[in-house]
């Protein structure tokens, strides 16, 4: 089986396991989050050592075991992203199985169990272009500062939604055009979206324009755009003169 085959199977097997929990009618709210955090993490960390022996994992889910850090290859995954939409019944919510390879965001796969979908880099889908009013995807709790200053200077329609994974997701599938995050987030949030994203063609980096680097001392990868190519160098201007003005 093919890394990213694997990713797939993974991502969509956990989704499986937690369209199940949701169903059981044994937990309610906060307790179906932590139940589905724990259920789907068991599932890949034993698929993961049984499937990819040699390969290191870094998950939400389990301490960060320092040794990843002299590994080529690590699978960075998120068992459930969005655990407060997958707790409150909703759909945007995912799961994030990602392969670093030298530090590049290089194998994904992002289930969206909610609604049946899981895309992989094994066929990436060919987003559609920018729509003429652009729509910019947020966050539904607490939308970042230089997403809504960009959004104004582009006059772009907002559109809220949960997981990381859900929002990059509905860019590749053209259901928005613009996925611009600076509010804080860990490696795991992103990894396999980026993979994905970067398969796709679509532009994907930290918003100074750099690149997302994985498999790092510390996880913590704060922010992310990811857009169509034609758009990424006046957005990335607009965030650079919205920080100069802040």
């Amino acid at each position: 089986m093919t890394d990213a085959d694997l990713a797939f199977t993974l991502a969509t097997q956990a989704g499986d396991l937690l369209i199940s929990l949701q169903k059981s009618g044994l937990f309610d709210g906060k307790l179906l989050g932590k139940a589905g955090d724990r259920v789907a993490n068991a599932f890949i960390m034993e698929a993961l050592a049984a499937q990819r022996p040699a390969d290191y994992v870094l998950s939400e889910e389990e301490a960060a075991n320092p040794a990843r850090l002299t590994h080529s290859r690590v699978w960075i995954v998120d068992p459930l992203d969005g655990t407060r939409e997958y707790g409150e019944g909703r759909t945007d919510w995912a799961v994030h199985i990602g392969l670093a390879i030298d530090g590049v965001a290089s194998i994904g796969a992002v289930a969206l169990p909610g609604l049946n979908v899981t895309l992989s880099t094994a066929a990436p889908p060919a987003p559609p272009p920018p729509a003429n009013k652009l729509r910019m995807l947020v966050s539904r709790t607490r939308p970042a500062a230089e997403a809504l200053a960009v959004a104004a200077s582009l006059n772009a329609t907002l559109i809220p939604m949960g997981s990381a994974g859900a929002k990059a997701m509905a860019v590749l599938r053209g259901e928005a055009d613009i996925y611009l995050h600076s509010g804080g987030q860990y490696e795991w949030d992103s990894c396999a979206p980026i993979a994905l994203a970067h398969a796709a063609g679509l532009h994907t980096s930290r918003i100074d324009g750099s690149a997302l680097r994985y498999n790092q001392p510390n996880p913590y990868l704060p922010d992310l755009l990811i857009c169509h190519p034609d758009l990424a160098t006046r957005i990335l201007d607009l965030i650079a003169q919205s920080s100069h003005a802040a």
